[in-house]
């Protein structure tokens, strides 16, 4: 489930180290980043502070208040990417968009004025931008994004998972091909999406796989019914 952003102050050695994570849970960090700031929403960007990625989640926390820090849940970014366009934002940066609890998006005016009230509603934000004082860093960032966003896969619904599975791991696909000529039909060896990053959403490469099963089907029907035109045509002659 999607949680959105939430405040974050967790820190060891009396507040002022890392964050403390959840090893319990398998959560590992992954990376770290010093001097980077954060602009929430429509926010402008905060003092810099540190970035911390782990395996479940994305950490900020500030170098000057200690009491100040964010997280994000890889499950609640619905897309990451690299912005260098200084006509979309005036800083190089990871721009992510996120998914949260609410049914409903407030219009724009409503999130601008809780943006830039005093107390920040987390819950109202969509956006947010991390900004590394070296933009060099920007791709090994999103590299590292890339990784952990695939270690969090969206969760399959008990429908959705009774009544179709797709998605294969590339070994399930060489068993497939090594099965010999009775299989059925023959999938790609790279099914990837190579259609942007988004995070955990396979409804593309699904469909293109079924659609690779339905030709492979009609194929198969049309060779049939050849066949059987063939044998009466025999018939009739004799």
């Amino acid at each position: 489930m999607a949680v959105g952003p939430r405040h974050f102050t967790a820190r060891a050695g009396n507040g002022v180290g890392e964050p403390i994570l959840d090893p319990d849970n398998g959560e590992e960090l992954v990376h770290v980043q010093p001097s980077v700031s954060v602009a929430v929403g429509n926010r402008a960007p905060e003092s810099p502070g540190t970035l911390y990625i782990t395996t479940r989640q994305v950490i900020w926390l500030s170098e000057l208040d200690r009491e100040k820090g964010y997280a994000v849940d890889f499950l609640s970014l619905s897309l990451h990417a690299v912005s260098r366009d200084p006509e979309a934002y005036p800083s190089p940066c990871i721009y992510t968009q996120i998914e949260t609890e609410a049914d409903e998006v407030e219009d724009e005016s409503e999130d601008s004025d809780s943006e830039c009230s005093e107390v920040l509603d987390l819950s109202k934000i969509r956006e947010m931008r991390f900004i590394p004082s070296d933009a060099n860093q920007l791709d090994t960032l999103f590299q590292v994004f890339c990784e952990c966003a695939e270690l969090n896969p969206e969760p399959i619904e008990e429908g959705e998972e009774e009544g179709h599975n797709w998605i294969f791991s590339a070994d399930q696909l060489e068993d497939e091909a090594g099965a010999g000529d009775d299989v059925e039909w023959h999938f790609s060896q790279n099914p990837t999406n190579t259609i942007g990053h988004s995070n955990g959403h396979h409804d593309l490469a699904s469909s293109v796989l079924e659609l690779q099963i339905n030709d492979q089907r009609f194929e198969d029907a049309e060779e049939m019914e050849q066949d059987a035109d063939t044998g009466h045509h025999h018939q009739s002659q004799q």
